[in-house]
């Protein structure tokens, strides 16, 4: 009877390590980073006026939400050509013209934490865009195609200020 019990308790508690493994190993984050030639202010601007996302972004768009600390938001993300989703954020922190912080995700199994970081320097301001993932299902996914959309952003973001 007893190998019975112990063989159940195997049956039960070995999953349970493998979620734990999983839990604490699924660390992942993309970061892009550029220099545009602009203000902290000019950029603040631009970044936080998300209902004109449409006419430069093509990664983001704006669905629905007021940007405001604590508020939440969906916003849609063209990853590739071929593949966009919803994304239901919540905006975690606004310091203007230094950062922007939004987060979501189902805890445990996959969560995000975005950033958007300004500081100025000597030509401009320093946009950096970094995401960290966390959860069991990161260790089975790959961010390659998240840190380009944030590239294509970032540069999309550099031409329509430098532009003006």
């Amino acid at each position: 009877m007893s190998y019975l019990t112990s063989k159940w308790i195997l049956l039960v508690i070995f999953p349970i390590a493998i979620l734990l493994v999983l839990f604490f190993i699924g660390k992942k984050s993309v970061h892009h980073e550029i220099t545009i030639n602009a203000t902290p202010n000019k950029v603040w601007s631009t970044l936080s006026d998300i209902q004109s996302y449409p006419k430069w972004n093509p990664v983001i768009h704006y669905k629905e939400g007021e940007l405001a600390e604590g508020n939440k938001l969906v916003l849609y993300f063209q990853q590739d050509a071929d593949f966009g989703y919803d994304v239901p954020v919540t905006v975690k922190a606004m310091i203007p013209q230094k950062l922007l912080n939004q987060a979501g995700g189902i805890p445990g199994v996959m969560t995000y934490n975005h950033r958007y970081e300004l500081e100025p320097d000597g030509i401009g301001t320093k946009v950096i865009i970094h995401e960290d993932y966390r959860g069991i299902y990161v260790p089975f996914w790959s961010p390659a195609p998240v840190g380009a959309a944030y590239a294509r952003l970032n540069q999309a973001l550099k031409e329509k200020l430098e532009s003006q």
